[in-house]
C-alpha cells in the first residue's frame, strides 16, 4: 500500500501561478505554504492512517446513536486542539479569519487523506458563513464560537424521501409556537447526521413555513440539544449502507417537534441556502481533484516498481516504460492537475469578487469536470494496477468507490449541465465572461488550439441559445465547455511549467494535453451540432 502523500507543491503552484491567487486581498504565499505544510503533516500522520480501517469498520448505529470507527475520535480531538475548525471563522468569534483559498488547500488535503472524515467536519465553514450573513447578532454570538472551537459540528438537512433536486416537494414543516419554532418531518442523506466526535451538532434545516412552493421554504437552526440540556426531538432512523465513504454516517433523521430558530426571514430559505453553494460545489470539485491525485500517486508508484515484459532493448521493463501505461499515467496526472487548476481558477474569481457572473458560470463547470476527472482517474488507476487494482490491497478500488458520490451530491451533474445550458446562457454575463477568459488565455499563451477552441465554443453557445429545448443539448454543451476550459488551463500550465515543482513532468503532460484534447473538443462540438440538427435547432 502506498502511504498518502500530500501534493502541497502542486497545489501551491496551481493557486499562485495558474489561478492567480495573488489577486486576492491579503493573500500571502508564504503563509499559505506554511498552513498547507502544517496540515499536510497532520493529515499524513494522523488522518490518512484511519482511511482504510475506517472503510472496513464503518460507522454504526448503536441504541439510536452513531458510533464512529475506532481512532476517529482521537484524530478529531487533535484536529480541534490544533485549531483547524475555526480556520475561516471571524476572529471576533474565536476563529482565525482565513479566506476561502486557504480553506481550499486544507480541504483538498483532508479529502485526499480521508474523504469520510472530511465529510463529517466539512460543513462547519458553510454553517458559519450562513449564520454570519443571515443570523441575528445574538445567533452569531451564541452559535459561531462553538462551531469555531470544534465543540459543535454542523449538518445540512435538505433532501427528503420525495424531494431531491426538486426542493419544491419538501414536506418537512416548521410551525411557530409561543416560545419559538418546532420542526416535524424526515430528512435523508444527511452526512454526519449524528456522530460521537463533537459535544453537539447544529442542524441547518430547510423546512416549509407555508404551502407557497419554494417561496414557502425557510432555513432553521436546530441544535441536537434543547435549551434545558435534554436531547432535542431529532433522532436517527437509520444509517445508509453505501457503495463508499463507509466511515461517514449518512443518516435518515426524524424531526419530532424539534426546537429550532429561524435564520433570516420566513420564505427566504433558498436564498440563504444558495449563498453556500458556490463554496460547497467548489469544495466537491476539489474532492474530485484529490481523488484523481491520490489515484495517480498510487498508480505511478506501482508502475515505477512493477516489472512486466521487456523494453525495446530486450531488457526487463517497468510498467511505466510501456506506452499504454504511460498514456494512462499521463492522463491521470493531467486530470488531477487540470481539475485542481479549474477549481482554483473559479475559487480565485469568487474570492476576489471581481466577476460574479463568471463565478456563476465557472462553478457548475468545475463541479462537473472535476468530479468526473476524479472518477476517470480512479478507474484508470485500477487498470494500471491490473489484478492488484481490483483487490483491496492497494486501495485504489476504495478511491473508485469514494469518488463516485461526488458526481451525485451538491447537485447531480446532469442538473448542473441543464442549468448551464439554460439559465447560464440566458441570465447575466457569465457566458460572455467565459468566452473572454478563454480568448484571453489563447492570447496570453499564444495557443492556436485554444483560440480555435474558443471559436468553436462560441458557435456552440449560440446554437444552444437558439434551441427550443436546451435540455437535450445540455450534456453535450457541458462536456464541450469542460474540455475547452481544460485545454485553456493546461495551455497556461504549460507556458509556466518552468516555475512548477517538476518542470519536465509538467511540460510532458502539457504536451500530451495539447496533442490530444483539441481532437476531443472537435468531437464534442460535432456531437452537440449533430444533436442540435436532429432536434431541429
Amino acid at each position: 500500500m502506498k502511504p498518502f502523500s500530500t501534493p502541497v507543491a502542486d497545489m501551491l503552484f496551481s493557486l499562485n501561478e495558474v489561478a492567480g491567487a495573488r489577486r486576492i486581498t491579503g493573500w500571502d504565499d508564504e503563509l499559505a505554504g506554511e498552513i498547507a505544510g502544517h496540515f499536510a503533516v497532520f493529515a499524513e500522520g494522523e488522518i490518512a492512517p484511519l482511511d482504510e480501517p475506517g472503510d472496513v469498520q464503518g460507522a454504526r448505529l448503536e441504541n439510536g446513536r452513531v458510533r464512529m470507527p475506532d481512532g476517529f475520535r482521537h484524530a478529531y480531538d487533535a484536529w480541534v486542539e490544533q485549531g483547524w475548525p475555526g480556520l475561516t471563522a471571524p476572529e471576533e468569534f474565536g476563529g482565525q479569519g482565513m479566506g476561502g483559498a486557504i480553506a481550499a488547500l486544507v480541504s483538498e488535503i483532508f479529502s485526499g487523506a480521508c474523504h469520510s472524515l472530511q465529510m463529517v467536519v466539512g460543513l462547519v465553514p458553510g454553517a458559519i458563513r450562513t449564520i454570519m450573513r443571515f443570523g441575528t447578532d445574538d445567533q452569531k454570538t451564541r452559535m459561531v464560537p462553538p462551531l469555531a472551537s470544534g465543540e459543535w459540528l454542523a449538518t445540512m438537512c435538505l433532501t427528503e424521501p420525495g424531494a431531491g433536486s426538486d426542493l419544491s416537494r419538501i414536506r418537512c414543516r416548521a410551525t411557530e409556537a409561543a416560545d419559538g419554532w418546532r420542526i416535524d418531518g424526515e430528512k435523508i442523506f444527511i452526512s454526519g447526521g449524528d456522530q460521537d466526535l463533537s459535544r453537539g451538532i447544529l442542524h441547518l434545516v430547510l423546512a416549509r413555513t407555508s404551502d407557497n412552493g419554494i417561496k414557502g421554504l425557510s432555513l432553521f437552526l436546530c441544535h441536537s440539544e434543547r435549551s434545558d440540556g435534554s436531547r432535542n426531538g431529532v433522532s436517527v432512523a437509520r444509517i445508509e449502507e453505501k457503495m463508499g465513504l463507509h466511515a461517514s454516517p449518512t443518516c435518515q433523521l426524524v424531526f419530532d417537534g424539534a426546537e429550532a430558530e429561524l435564520v433570516g426571514r420566513p420564505g427566504e430559505g433558498l436564498r440563504a441556502m444558495f449563498t453556500l453553494m458556490n463554496h460547497a460545489r467548489l469544495d466537491v470539485a476539489l474532492q474530485g481533484a484529490a481523488h484523481a491525485a491520490r489515484a495517480h500517486d498510487i498508480a505511478s508508484a506501482y508502475a515505477a516498481e512493477r516489472i512486466q515484459g521487456r523494453n525495446g532493448d530486450g531488457q526487463p521493463a517497468k510498467l511505466e516504460e510501456h506506452a499504454d501505461v504511460r498514456r494512462m499515467l499521463d492522463r491521470m496526472d493531467s486530470l488531477a492537475i487540470g481539475a485542481r487548476a479549474i477549481a482554483h481558477l473559479a475559487l480565485v474569481v469568487l474570492e476576489t469578487g471581481e466577476n460574479p457572473g463568471l463565478v456563476e458560470f465557472l462553478t457548475p463547470v468545475a463541479k462537473v469536470f472535476c468530479t468526473e476527472a476524479g472518477m476517470e482517474a480512479a478507474e484508470l488507476g485500477v487498470q494500471v494496477l491490473g489484478g492488484y487494482g481490483y483487490l483491496r490491497e492497494y486501495r485504489v478500488e476504495q478511491t473508485c468507490r469514494d469518488a463516485r458520490i461526488t458526481a451525485i451530491y451538491e447537485g447531480a451533474n446532469g442538473i448542473h449541465a441543464g442549468a448551464l445550458a439554460g439559465r447560464g446562457l440566458r441570465v447575466g454575463d457569465g457566458a460572455e465572461s467565459f468566452a473572454g477568459l478563454i480568448a484571453g488565455i489563447a492570447d496570453e499563451t499564444g495557443s492556436v488550439s485554444v483560440g480555435d477552441a474558443a471559436k468553436l465554443w462560441v458557435e456552440a453557445r449560440d446554437k444552444v441559445r437558439e434551441a427550443g429545448d436546451t435540455g437535450a443539448l445540455a450534456h453535450d454543451f457541458m462536456q464541450l465547455t469542460g474540455l475547452v476550459l481544460f485545454l485553456a488551463v493546461w495551455a497556461r500550465i504549460g507556458a509556466r511549467s518552468g516555475q512548477s515543482p517538476q518542470p519536465a513532468r509538467y511540460a510532458r503532460v502539457a504536451a500530451s494535453v495539447a496533442r490530444r484534447t483539441p481532437h476531443d473538443i472537435r468531437a464534442a462540438w460535432g456531437k452537440l451540432m449533430a444533436e442540435a440538427a436532429f432536434r431541429g435547432s
